[in-house]
């Protein structure tokens, strides 16, 4: 790109959650970066790369851009879900639940409350790993 507007870094983000829907995260990230590094306070920029970062099993960048994320919106419930699932996906069950559960508590998505299997303290097992991957069979 030659001129960098604010016209252009919209026009950025807009194609960089089209480049995530058909599947591309790692062109989404590259749009992305452009325009982080132009708005690195834009909230929403950053939380698309997040996620693009997971959808290319970048983990670790995608735990930090959520974290981040969670820094400036601790009560973003999708954040924190999608914060869990990096965790998860890395096996880090403990890390995971908790961030479930947050989500599930700031709002209650069946797929959150799922997620966070508020029902598996009925055995003891919360404090436990469980399968990072698998939804509770007893449900």
């Amino acid at each position: 790109m030659s001129q960098s507007t604010p016209e252009t870094h919209v026009i950025d983000y807009r194609a960089a959650e089209q480049l995530l829907t058909a599947r591309d995260p790692r062109g989404a990230i590259k749009l992305l970066d452009e325009v982080i590094a132009v708005h690195p306070e834009n909230t929403a920029a950053r939380l698309l790369r997040a996620r693009a970062f997971f959808l290319a099993a970048q983990l670790r960048p995608a735990e930090l851009e959520f974290q981040l994320v969670l820094e400036r919106e601790p009560d973003n419930a999708f954040a924190h879900f999608a914060l869990a699932r990096t965790f998860q996906r890395a096996g880090r069950p403990d890390q995971a639940r908790r961030h479930f559960r947050l989500a599930a508590a700031l709002d209650p998505k069946p797929e959150y409350l799922e997620a966070a299997r508020f029902d598996a303290g009925r055995q003891g097992d919360a404090d436990q790993p469980g399968p990072a991957d698998e939804p509770d069979p007893q449900d």
